[in-house]
């Protein structure tokens, strides 16, 4: 009787340690869409699926960018600042709370902006500063700098293989590369400022990597930029000013967000040829893709902050080019990243 009493517990603690782990990942699994209000100061946290409100979270000044932990439970909100000054904070916040974790002084770095998040380091662009840095999520500091020498370093991305940072810089005209090897900070001969047009401001990586994309704000033109020269070999006439430039995840397109004309445009990347356009009511900014890339995330915010309407996130059926769901987040909505959707 013992043994079978033992053997009956032991199968109960397999069990209950089954169901844990099931619901722990169904936890992880479960899937947000976080959007920052620069006018509200706050990010807000979204169901994708239904396009419900589902938290708000105060941040810093100015909040511009966000980006998610690889298991959607933690997001990082880049705290720009605004007319009261440069920010200089990065706001760490637990999603499943709605609370903000803590708020990391930066200075003397200042105008934190672009962010990209590898395992537990998160690098971002010090505008004001003329850098990139890391910060360590697990020890809470920053741990490396390194200056580009450029104005207005605003975005950056990176590598698949985690070695090749790329960052646009809006008063420079350029775009700087940086060759970081696991073993050793990058030093100045591993550094390359790529001559671009003007006020490059957004940048994306090819998935292959072989190609970054630039937005000219003031030429509304893409650039496109080949990684093995390191030299430009295109200028795309999109005829406006694109707020942003995203890769689809597969590669095959590229999404720009049309801040004159109020468009969404999608370019062939293998080609460079458009391929359509959608007229918004809005004006469209941040960009997010769905796992498979088959839903887009827009933040879109209204051409006068006075007229009716709301600001709004928009959900895009990308292949039918339909607004399949929409909610109002808050007041000046920007960044804006998404997980397991």
């Amino acid at each position: 009787m013992k043994i079978k009493n033992y053997l009956n517990l032991k199968f109960l603690a397999v069990l209950v340690l089954a169901l844990s782990a099931q619901s722990a990942r169904s936890q992880t699994a479960k899937p947000v869409l976080v959007v920052l209000n620069k006018g509200d100061a706050s990010m807000v946290i979204i169901d994708p699926v239904t396009m419900k409100v589902t938290g708000e979270v105060a941040v810093g000044d100015g909040p511009h960018e966000v980006v998610l932990s690889a298991d959607g439970k933690t997001a990082f909100v880049a705290n720009y600042g605004g007319q009261a000054g440069p920010g200089s904070t990065l706001s760490v916040i637990d999603i499943a709370t709605a609370k903000e974790l803590r708020r990391v002084d930066l200075m003397p770095l200042m105008r934190p902006h672009g962010l990209h998040l590898i395992g537990t380091k998160l690098y971002f662009t010090a505008e004001t500063n003329r850098a990139i840095a890391r910060y360590d999520t697990v020890a809470n500091k920053v741990d490396w700098i390194m200056g580009t020498g450029q104005n207005g370093s605003h975005m950056v991305v990176v590598s698949a293989d985690q070695k090749k940072f790329y960052t646009a810089n809006i008063g420079s005209d350029s775009v700087t590369a940086i060759n970081f090897p696991q073993t050793a900070p990058p030093g100045p001969s591993q550094i390359v400022h790529i001559p671009v047009g003007k006020q490059p401001e957004a940048i994306d990586l090819s998935p292959d990597g072989k190609e970054v994309w630039v937005g000219l704000n003031a030429e509304g033109m893409a650039e496109v930029v080949d990684l093995a020269t390191a030299k430009s070999v295109a200028k795309i006439d999109i005829k406006g000013r694109p707020y942003r430039v995203r890769f689809t995840p597969d590669g095959k397109y590229v999404i720009c967000t049309m801040i004159p004309t109020r468009e969404i445009l999608v370019i062939e990347a293998a080609t460079r040829k458009e391929v359509k356009r959608m007229k918004l009511d809005n004006i469209p900014l941040g960009v997010a893709f769905s796992a498979d890339g088959k839903t887009l995330f827009i933040t879109a915010g209204r051409p006068d902050p006075n007229s009716a309407g709301n600001d709004q996130v928009l959900k895009i059926d990308l292949e039918k080019m339909t607004v399949t769901g929409s909610v109002n987040p808050g007041i000046a909505p920007d960044g804006i990243a998404v997980f397991g959707q």
